[in-house]
């Protein structure tokens, strides 16, 4: 029996899908921050308890065809500020570039860079100073505390001086050496004439670089250790999937979310949904995405906290509020994130030693999960820890009694993530709105609510709904290079050049010539922006371009494992569902009252029921308020309906 496996690695759990011929299963692990091999091998772990109904990891590798991984660990180190401290290398022409990077966000900027800035005269390094210059600005930088470097020239030749001081670094500072401080060349990352796209580019690839390239490794060695067939994929933020030693980590940002993004197109064709936004509400984060007419946002030059970079990424947007974040109060209100818990020692109720209050520990007080059953029935949740988080940390300094506090804490949640929603989305009478995630679906009746928005859809894996999204991706590799011929032999050269890339590097992820799909195109900087020209095989240099004040060449190479989506799924409803029991909950206006439970996994397709009331899954619990129906759909989904 073969299979397929896709971890999504988050701040507070990771996620588990396995898919085969038999269907698809889930499950869930704790997040080990210290040491992030840890909970891919417990997830692997518990991912062959849940196939063969025990522990058998090596069976579970023997068999399995593909491993594809996705994190949100970048967006959260972006996010939280949590990363090496950089040190930013100039030239002296470029001496105003620094507080033009400041500009585009100035707390990200002094939290990966500060006065850590530090400028070298291209002029010299061909002289016989340029030792001494760039020994003196590498000693300065790391005496300011600086544990990694970016260096980023301007000019027409900044790949040419910046590769004059690698020659110098490396000779005075071998890689051998214990103290030798690793630097980034920016035109090794990208070949981008934009000097704050290039530069913020490199900052932000090394700010990630170190954490994802540990724990990248080690997980492929111990996979190396149970010989696996195939090597480990990483879902990169541009929809596709690589092994290890091809991706650069700033490709990874957000990884997690675009995996969601995947699903949500597929779900939106297969309900035919036209215009649908996503809230994937996990530990630290609640991830925003916006589907409209089966695409989602994709743009050539991505952003990372609004920031411009030289790479296409998905336009998501990370908002700090998520089931981990910590509210707190500030000058007599309620202020969520960007600071988290993560999942050691995680929020209060967790046991783990946390004393923050999360609104998972908020949920808990309210009565919407259960205390025994909650993760499914993996984790006992501790109220006492939980009320006295909140307790300090909220209802004492608002001097509020405790269903107050948590009544307080809902709302400033539902309403932070719906403000969210209204600034990065456009929301109309006919926008869906996807929940998922572990927290996704528990407020997302109160945040569609709060933004407008009439239907909210929760599918059936809305728990591991990231980790199900990348399981059809595709395996590609993509390369860009300058072009300074404007003529036909240049051009068919280069191509050559990364062909020949192309064919090494597909090759080792498995996939012989003929079995992919190469495509290349122009990318000119013209005088009314950027142009993309795709080109055909065999194609001359267009005459259209010669006057481009620069040119790359971009060329990839893509296995497609997509299959496209045909299938159109039914919502009707059929029968009354039935309540597996009943729990009391905290209703605003009503203190706590005895509320239905619905068990997602006893109920069938057509069987519906209206609010007030609780819906549950293995792994996430969604609260029905009043005005408010749901209905399974044929597929198992569920489809929430504010009443008119």
């Amino acid at each position: 029996m073969a299979f397929q496996i896709n971890i999504d690695n988050g701040g507070t759990l990771t996620d588990v899908c396995i898919m085969s011929d038999g269907g698809v299963q889930k499950t869930k692990v704790l997040t080990t921050p210290y040491d992030l091999s840890k909970c891919f091998f417990e997830g692997l772990q518990k991912a062959s308890e849940v196939v063969y109904g025990a522990a058998d990891v090596k069976r579970l590798l023997e068999e399995v065809d593909l491993i594809r991984y996705s994190t949100t660990q970048g967006t959260n180190a972006i996010c939280e500020r949590k990363g090496p401290k950089l040190g930013l290398v100039l030239d002296t022409a470029s001496n105003a570039l620094p507080a033009a990077l400041r500009a585009h966000d100035p707390e990200v900027y002094d939290a990966l860079v500060g006065g850590r800035v530090a400028f070298i005269d291209t002029a010299t390094l061909s002289s016989d100073a340029a030792e001494v210059d760039v020994v003196k600005v590498i000693n300065q930088l790391t005496a300011t505390g600086a544990n990694r470097l970016v260096v980023c020239f301007g000019g027409n030749d900044f790949h040419a001086a910046e590769d004059r001081v690698k020659k110098i670094a490396l000779r005075k500072y071998p890689r051998h050496l214990l103290g030798a401080v690793p630097v980034l060349y920016a035109s090794d990352l990208t070949s981008d004439r934009d000097p704050d796209r290039r530069a913020w580019s490199a900052l932000i690839n090394s700010f990630l670089h170190p954490s994802m390239e540990a724990f990248l490794y080690n997980a492929e060695n111990r996979l190396r250790a149970y010989r696996t067939k195939n090597p480990l994929l990483i879902f990169r933020n541009d929809g596709d999937a690589s092994r290890v030693a091809k991706t650069v980590a700033i490709k990874t940002y957000s990884s997690g979310p675009r995996g969601g993004m995947e699903g949500v197109k597929t779900f939106s064709a297969l309900y035919g949904f036209r215009d649908t936004v996503s809230i994937d509400v996990g530990g630290t984060t609640t991830d925003i995405g916006q589907c409209t007419e089966g695409r989602v946002a994709e743009i050539r030059r991505g952003h990372v906290e609004g920031i411009s970079v030289s790479f296409p990424l998905c336009e998501i947007i990370s908002a700090g509020a998520g089931g981990s974040s910590i509210f707190r109060v500030v000058d007599g209100k309620i202020t969520i994130g960007p600071e988290s818990v993560g999942a050691l020692p995680g929020p209060a109720c967790f046991g783990r030693g946390g004393k923050e209050a999360t609104i998972t520990d908020a949920s808990l007080l309210s009565g919407l999960f259960d205390p025994v059953s909650y993760f499914g029935g993996g984790m006992g949740l501790d109220m006492a820890r939980a009320e006295a988080a909140v307790m300090a940390n909220i209802a004492g300094p608002l001097g509020v009694d405790l269903d107050t506090a948590l009544n307080a804490m809902s709302d400033a949640f539902e309403a932070k993530v719906a403000e969210e929603l209204h600034r990065f989305t456009t929301i109309s009478s006919d926008t869906v709105m996807m929940a998922f995630g572990g927290a996704g679906p528990l407020n997302a009746c109160g945040v569609a609510e709060k933004a407008g928005i009439r239907r909210v859809a929760v599918p059936a894996m809305a728990a591991v709904f990231s980790a199900y999204g990348i399981g059809s991706c595709d395996v590609s590799q993509r390369y860009a290079v300058s072009l300074d011929g404007r003529d036909d032999v240049s051009l068919q050269a280069a191509i050559a050049t990364l062909t020949t890339k192309a064919t090494r590097d597909m090759f080792a992820e498995g996939f012989e010539p003929g079995s992919y799909a190469i495509a290349t195109q122009l990318v000119a900087q013209t005088a009314t922006g950027e142009v993309s020209h795709p080109l055909t095989e065999g194609a001359g240099f267009p005459a259209a371009l010669a006057d481009a004040r620069a040119v790359e060449l971009e060329l990839s190479a893509i296995k497609s494992l997509r299959q496209g989506e045909t299938r159109h799924v039914g919502i009707s409803r059929r029968s009354a569902a039935k309540a597996a029991g009943q729990r009391k909950v905290l209703v605003p206006g009503q203190g706590r009252i005895d509320l239905p439970v619905y068990q997602l996994g006893q109920m069938g397709a057509g069987d519906f029921a209206k609010g007030p009331a609780i819906l549950e899954e293995d792994y996430f619990t969604c609260r029905v308020p009043a005005g408010w129906g749901f209905v399974v759909s044929d597929a198992g989904d569920v489809i929430l309906d504010r009443e008119a």
